[in-house]
């Protein structure tokens, strides 16, 4: 995990939020054994690690999932509505996240080691320049 990577998630986290109106009493990226996030009644949420090699697409529908949770407990229709709202067409990004933990054989706690930034360090233009282009 680069710490640029970390930034850029926890910032989309933080968009996120302002968007859904949700307040974050506490945010960690950290690793996770079984789930690629959690969130809590009293405003804390955790997302594991293994989120920072995948694509922010991806990103997009973890923290949206988990931050709907804040207002609809569960994920029945209201939930489902609210999901497509935000990010539209999310089902087939659920379906293509359930096909990145699966052809890794996991849970997510075994995600590929390479990071967002190193493959493609254009998707985070802060970090770009921390980047050997070898």
């Amino acid at each position: 995990m680069t710490l640029c990577a970390k930034q850029a998630f926890k910032q989309r986290v933080r968009h996120w939020a302002r968007q859904l109106d949700v307040p974050i009493a506490w945010l960690a990226v950290r690793p996770m054994r079984q789930k690629w996030a959690s969130c809590s009644t009293s405003g804390h949420l955790h997302f594991s690690t293994d989120l920072l090699s995948l694509d922010p697409t991806l990103w997009d529908y973890v923290i949206v999932h988990e931050l709907l949770h804040f207002s609809v407990p569960n994920h029945g229709r209201l939930w489902k509505a609210l999901m497509r709202a935000h990010l539209g067409d999310w089902e087939a990004t659920e379906q293509r996240l359930q096909r990145v933990a699966a052809l890794q054989s996991i849970s997510p706690a075994n995600a590929p080691a390479a990071l967002p930034d190193q493959r493609h360090p254009a998707r985070f233009p802060a970090c770009a320049a921390a980047v050997d282009p070898e």
